[in-house]
């Protein structure tokens, strides 16, 4: 294996022996009750533990009911929390992983409002414009907070976990208190470096007081803020508590918990490219010989990772969203099985996305996330289902999976696309600038079918006859959906968004102005956006919405904006296009009426909803009306125009499922719970 043999090699971390040096840090997943751990929990970190991590993090535990937010976040609030700690203990170490709990209190961004509490800072500064103003702490709100996290981290030691992992970054409280730029306070603990430092002191001595477990510690190395703490004054905060405390590691992130595009750079998302941070953990362990160092924030494969490691700029590596994608990376990896990994996308859309949302989280490429045990029931059950001849239509992402559930469940399968290739929409989102790790979607998709045993046909278009003549069992329709293509009348000539994609990916860039009509508030509006200005467009990017890009997350919109304004887009909220000639659109204005008018217009592109393909479906449940024939199922944009999301989560249901169960209702009333 040559490299990866680095990171799978055992390592002690605060005289803890840990079987290899992969990291499955904290992560929020919103499976949270009462703001305690539960059953999925307990399955989630299982499996990760049992594919091979070394190491796992629990997500934030909070600390006191201030820092709480939400119900579905973990907190550790009294004794009673101990029992459900202690069942994810008991699974991990079960499977070989150490298990470490990473407490926190988030501050300022807790903002109480399903609490009914106020939030707590250094300072009386929101994170973000509408956000609530925090409280500045005083002298007992400061006590109550340092005793809470001793009270949690010997809530844990008896819980049975191997560790702790104070948070001191991502902008949440301690965070506060280190950085000038959150930290406005005149008394003991504002303005100097050592006074900035106090409370972190505090807490670190109470944890060390509080339980004989190891403890490391989680910093921001750069805030990406003006005036904020950059690596080397980390670094200096990092060596004076070192000096004073016997920590087992230092995990090093980035960012601030600041609307800007700092918060983006915590979940950095496809255009931030391969390991954008890696040299902050470098920075670390040249400076901090001997402290155990951690890298994160997207290291997409071992292999990647293993260069950290390899040229000395990391001891641990972690790996969050790889771990979402495929939780048995590590072991494929160890076993010569690589090239079983499903790669993660880092398209940040069934993971942060669903968190912003109070969403448990998913994944695109993995639709068993937070359902683990679930499926490995269901899969249980269905062992021994005899085969079924099942025929699933269209090649797309809905498809491909049906396809590959339904041969893993032991069906004979035939998939038949329509066009020269599998992949469906994915192939055109992949070619523009920027979106090109959505076509690993596709690559990791065909190689599993085809390695599955199934039957491939591409370029044929089914018929209702084919399908009803061809004595299956199972159809399963995945035909996804075509662009919408809307007349501007006495406008420019407009163009879909295939077309699109075709002319900002052409060998001779479009030139003049470029009008994008977004409807939807996805990505394919703003990729085209960015893509066609980069190429030397003027772009004006049209929207009837009030909000920028609304289904895009936080997390990856924050990097988006400055993006799009670096690229000179124009944007237009709450407006709609008119027609004012063969090379001119008038913008109306949703509030007053005004118009803008936007002159030398060269193509308008409408990236508004697509419309599903779902003749073939119609005319089969037409014609098996009171006849007898195949079971027939429905996946993925033909169902209705969604994202990727969506049409691999269906695909996996139509096959795994719906194909193979008579009643699937109980599963799937179970799969909601």
């Amino acid at each position: 294996m040559g490299q990866v043999d680095v990171v799978l090699a055992p390592v002690e971390v605060g005289g803890l022996t840990l079987r290899n040096r992969v990291v499955v840090p904290g992560h929020t997943t919103n499976f949270g009750h009462a703001n305690l751990p539960t059953p999925r929990h307990v399955a989630y970190h299982r499996e990760r533990a049992r594919g091979g991590a070394g190491l796992i993090v629990t997500e934030a535990v909070r600390v006191h009911p201030t820092s709480a937010g939400r119900h579905i976040s973990l907190g550790s609030f009294d004794d009673t929390s101990i029992p459900a700690f202690a069942a994810i203990a008991e699974a991990v170490q079960g499977e070989g992983a150490a298990l470490f709990a990473q407490i926190m209190h988030a501050g300022r961004q807790a903002n109480g409002d399903a609490t009914r509490t106020v939030a707590w800072s250094a300072s009386p500064l929101r994170w973000t414009s509408g956000a609530a103003v925090p409280r500045a702490m005083g002298r007992r709100d400061l006590d109550t907070v340092v005793d809470a996290f001793g009270a949690t981290a010997t809530r844990m030691q008896l819980a049975g976990l191997d560790g702790i992992e104070v948070h001191l970054g991502h902008g949440h409280l301690l965070q506060q208190y280190l950085s000038p730029v959150t930290n406005l306070r005149d008394d003991a603990y504002g303005g100097s470096l050592d006074n900035r430092l106090r409370l972190t002191r505090r807490v670190l001595e109470t944890v060390g007081a509080a339980t004989d477990l190891p403890v490391g510690i989680r910093v921001s190395a750069d805030e990406f803020l003006p005036g904020g703490l950059d690596v080397a004054q980390t670094i200096e905060i990092v060596g004076l508590l070192r000096e004073e405390f016997p920590l087992a590691y230092v995990h090093v992130s980035h960012s601030a918990y600041h609307g800007s595009w700092s918060l983006a750079t915590q979940m950095a998302d496809m255009s931030f490219g391969h390991a954008p941070f890696r040299h902050h953990a470098g920075a670390f362990r040249r400076a901090l010989p001997g402290l155990p160092v951690i890298a994160v924030c997207r290291l997409d494969t071992l292999g990647e990772a293993a260069e950290l490691v390899e040229q000395g700029e990391a001891d641990l590596v972690a790996l969050a969203r790889p771990h979402i994608a495929d939780p048995h990376l590590v072991r494929k990896v160890a076993e010569g099985r690589a090239h079983e990994v499903r790669n993660c996308l880092a398209c940040n859309q069934g993971c942060i996305a669903r968190v912003e949302l109070s969403l448990p989280i998913s994944c695109v490429v993995n639709p068993e996330v937070g359902a683990e045990a679930e499926w490995e029931g269901h899969r249980a059950r269905t062992a021994t289902v005899p085969a079924r001849r099942v025929l699933v239509v269209g090649g797309g992402p809905a498809g491909m999976e049906a396809a590959l559930s339904a041969r893993r469940a032991g069906h004979d399968v035939r998939l038949v696309e329509a066009a020269p290739r599998l992949g469906g929409q994915i192939v055109a989102a992949a070619r523009v600038g920027g979106r090109e790790r959505l076509g690993l979607l596709v690559t990791d998709a065909e190689r599993a079918v085809r390695e599955a045993g199934v039957e491939i046909v591409t370029g044929h278009r089914v018929t209702p006859d084919e399908v009803l003549t061809g004595g299956w069992d199972d159809v399963v329709v995945a035909t996804g959906s075509r662009p919408a293509r809307r007349e501007l009348p006495g406008g420019p000539r407009v163009v879909d968004l295939w077309e699109a994609v075709d002319l900002a990916e052409a060998d001779e860039p479009v030139t003049g102005t470029v009008v994008v009509l977004d409807d939807d508030g996805g990505w394919p509006a703003a990729s085209l956006a960015e893509r066609f200005a980069r190429r030397g467009a003027e772009v004006h990017l049209v929207s009837p919405s009030a909000a920028l890009s609304p289904k895009i997350t936080t997390y990856s919109r924050l990097a988006l904006v400055p993006r799009l304004a670096e690229a000179g887009v124009h944007v237009h909220l709450m407006c709609s296009p008119a027609g004012a000639g063969p090379d001119a659109v008038e913008l109306v204005t949703s509030v007053g009426g005004d118009r803008i008018r936007v002159d030398k217009v060269t193509v308008v592109v409408d990236a508004g909803t697509g419309v599903a393909d779902d003749a073939l479906h119609r005319a089969l449940d037409t014609a098996l009306a009171g006849r007898a024939g195949p079971r027939l199922h429905l996946a993925g944009d033909a169902n209705s125009p969604r994202t990727a999301l969506e049409a691999v989560y269906e695909g996996r249901l139509a096959g795994a499922v719906h194909t193979t169960v008579p009643d699937p209702d109980p599963f799937l009333l179970a799969l909601t719970r």
